[in-house]
């Protein structure tokens, strides 16, 4: 970003002088979603972005999260930052530039389901480069959390996150990735690649299964697993949506059962298991008991619309870990 930016503030900052931790910083897009509501005939607003998500989804668990984003200066940056605001998510590395929109997207429903209808190109996550990386603030973190889908929204901001993964690894930060993979936004062939790349940078591997196995070629969960923790990475945690997940370790592997709940929509679920999970990893969980957690919160998100507001807190799930 050539053009001069402003840094958003929030309530809480990111101390680099005092290198106070952050558990968490996640890095990509956040945008503004108007979701239909077909029975008034309007579109509710909401938040999105996988990122964003997870982010908000370990603050809600006690995580201290910091995110690391960009947003115009328009109407939607100021809503997304009330709402990391609102969710105790740090904004001290969200930055703010004149000259590009923040995403939006609109969902819409009918016989055949969702449809998502987004206006994200040239936003100002877009346009985030390896220079933006805030390098303290990533150095100051226990986890840095990255997606595929921030790599795939421009090549400048593929750059940035694998310049964030840099930072971390050389500074001894664990790096989490999320296998997000949105076809419309680049090829198979190249997302098939950058990703792979990306899974051998990582310490933490949150794929889901539909993704993996476009991604891979392979049909079985346990043999993507094989695959991924033979790339190096140390916990691989696969969402199997209404299968549950399998938690896995070089050494350990465990298949977690679904938990029964009233799914309404299961939008933002696998970005709520992620969210989860980093904070349990973060308190100091091991990756199985992390994993029964982020299971059970990943089955509370899907019980109410969108994927923000269902996003459950500690107590309700301790409630369903204690019946499932």
């Amino acid at each position: 970003m050539n053009e001069q930016v402003n840094s958003a503030t929030s309530d809480t900052k990111i101390n680099i002088k005092g290198k106070a931790v952050m558990d968490i910083i996640s890095l990509g897009e956040a945008m503004v979603e108007f979701n239909q509501v077909p029975s008034e005939n309007i579109y509710a607003a909401g938040f999105g972005g996988d990122t964003s998500n997870c982010a908000v989804a370990a603050a809600r668990q006690g995580a201290r999260v910091g995110y690391i984003s960009a947003v115009g200066t328009d109407a939607f940056g100021d809503l997304l930052l009330g709402m990391w605001g609102s969710e105790g998510v740090d904004v001290t590395t969200v930055r703010r530039v004149a000259h590009a929109p923040t995403g939006i997207y609109f969902v819409t429903h009918g016989t055949a389901g969702h449809q998502f209808t987004y206006y994200r190109q040239g936003s100002a996550a877009a346009q985030m480069t390896a220079a933006d990386m805030p390098a303290d603030a990533i150095k100051a973190a226990k986890i840095l959390h990255i997606s595929a889908i921030s790599q795939a929204i421009s090549e400048t901001a593929c750059d940035a996150v694998f310049a964030a993964i840099d930072i971390a690894r050389a500074a001894g930060v664990r790096v989490s990735y999320d296998t997000n993979l949105r076809l419309k936004l680049w090829p198979l062939e190249r997302a098939t690649a950058i990703i792979q790349q990306t899974a051998t940078l990582s310490d933490i591997l949150l794929p889901g299964l539909d993704d993996a196995r476009a991604l891979t070629g392979l049909q079985d969960p346990d043999a993507i697993v094989d695959l991924y923790l033979g790339l190096g990475v140390g916990i691989v945690g696969l969402t199997l949506g209404e299968q549950g997940a399998i938690i896995a370790t070089p050494s350990q592997r465990r298949h977690l059962a679904p938990h029964p709940v009233n799914c309404i929509d299961a939008t933002g679920a696998g970005d709520a298991f992620d969210g989860a999970f980093l904070a349990r990893l973060a308190a100091g969980d091991d990756a199985f008991v992390a994993g029964r957690y982020a299971n059970a919160a990943a089955a509370l998100s899907t019980t109410g619309y969108g994927a923000i507001a269902p996003v459950p807190r500690p107590q309700a799930i301790e409630a369903l870990m204690k019946t499932g």
